[in-house]
């Protein structure tokens, strides 16, 4: 216990020194987060009303973020089937940024539902047994679960693997084998869940059909990696902790597979929805050419098609066997992805309404200040815990200095 309570203070230590750098990027975020939550106050005074929603329009930029962001947390498994099912060996050295960025995405997906309830003395109807929970008839409880679930199951395993590397002892396989294998399974199940909440809505045509979960996986497994890429270079350039070639190349392996079958899924749904046109399909054709008049989304769908496409020319040519060709396809599918799965995929869902009512959306500067907030939260918190685990990872904090460091691939 004494080893333990020591190991947080040296970390709580660590957590407040560091270069001018370090701290000038951290002031940075802070002053976006005390602006987000400025916005945030102002909301939480004056209501919903200060968002672009409205009575028909009762999801926007809030659970658009959170939707995109439970994809994010759920790429993590692609960095833990290689190493742990496929071995190989030189992804163990990533697997735990991968958990990291993982914990920061599940929180932000927390505090977008927070912000999203208006009130957040509600929340504790999520949270079993103090609230109305109403499980297991609702999805919304499994999600609540599911996510929850995930969040417990990095923060184990993350915070297991940093402490027996600080001790310089091998961590024993049963404290965390199962839970690595089990995270593997739950992060398929956090993006389907949530993908589930809008199939499950019979009366939203534009959400109701199956084709919807599988294209947030194929699409989550795309935008992951794309971050994950950018922040290993960002990692082995700014800190003191090299990332070779080989873990990013074979996450370039891995988006353009998914990428592939997120274009081949986008096709199939847009066969569907205009060769044989019904009623159904009045809010895809509000998504892709407007209708009666309202045309609100229309740049924002092809913009995130054209980076889309933009990506996957990037990553089946060899542009991308490049580093700055393979950054440009990452900034392009991952924007495009979040375009797609944000404004692309939410409003239309209730653009038009079930009783045929045109009421378009756009996020308020206030709701945009808030959406800047939470994202500048997850990145604070990556940030911190990049920060402290680096030094743990490479030797510079540890228990006894002359320890060898156990090996990456248990």
């Amino acid at each position: 216990m004494t080893d333990y309570l020591t190991f947080l203070w040296r970390v709580w230590r660590l957590s407040w020194q560091g270069g001018w750098k370090f701290y000038v990027w951290m002031i940075f975020l802070s002053v976006l987060v005390l602006v987000g939550l400025n916005a945030w106050a102002r909301q939480f005074v004056e209501g919903l009303a200060t968002t672009g929603m409205t009575d028909q329009v009762s999801w926007g930029a809030y659970i658009a973020n959170f939707t995109f962001l439970v994809g994010v947390a759920a790429a993590a498994v692609m960095l833990v089937i290689p190493a742990y099912i496929y071995k190989k060996e030189h992804m163990h050295e990533v697997v735990l940024f991968g958990e990291l960025m993982a914990i920061a995405a599940i929180v932000m997906c927390l505090l977008f539902v927070t912000v999203d309830l208006g009130h957040p003395d509600r929340f504790h109807h999520m949270i079993p047994p103090f609230g109305i929970f109403n499980f297991p008839g609702s999805i919304l409880s499994w999600d609540v679960i599911v996510l929850n679930g995930y969040l417990l199951l990095n923060l184990h395993i993350a915070g297991y693997m940093l402490y027996c590397r600080y001790r310089g002892k091998a961590p024993t396989r049963k404290f965390y084998i199962p839970f690595v294998f089990l995270s593997i399974a739950w992060a398929v199940s956090i993006h389907t869940v949530t993908a589930f909440l809008y199939v499950g809505l019979a009366g939203r045509a534009y959400w109701h059909h199956p084709l919807v979960p599988a294209r947030f996986l194929a699409s989550a497994f795309v935008a992951g990696p794309a971050l994950m890429i950018l922040t290993f270079q960002v990692i082995r350039r700014v800190m003191r902790y090299y990332i070779g070639d080989k873990p990013i190349f074979t996450l370039r392996m891995i988006m353009t597979v998914a990428m592939l079958i997120n274009m081949f899924l986008l096709g199939s749904e847009l066969f569907t929805e205009f060769y044989s046109p019904t009623q159904h399909a009045a809010a895809a054709h509000y998504l892709y050419f407007g209708l009666h008049g309202h045309d609100g989304l229309v740049p924002w769908i092809w913009t995130a098609i054209a980076l889309d496409v933009i990506g996957l020319l990037f990553l089946v040519t060899p542009l991308s066997r490049h580093i700055v060709g393979l950054n440009i396809a990452c900034v392009t599918c991952f924007v495009g992805i979040w375009i797609e799965k944000g404004m692309g995929l939410i409003i239309p869902g209730f653009v038009p309404s079930p009783l045929g009512q045109f009421v378009e959306y756009l996020p308020t500067l206030n709701e945009t200040l808030i959406c800047l907030g939470v994202w500048a939260v997850g990145a604070l918190m990556l940030s911190w815990m990049l920060h402290v685990a680096i030094p743990i990872m490479n030797g510079s904090l540890r228990a006894d200095p002359h320890a060898p460091a156990p090996a990456l691939n248990h």
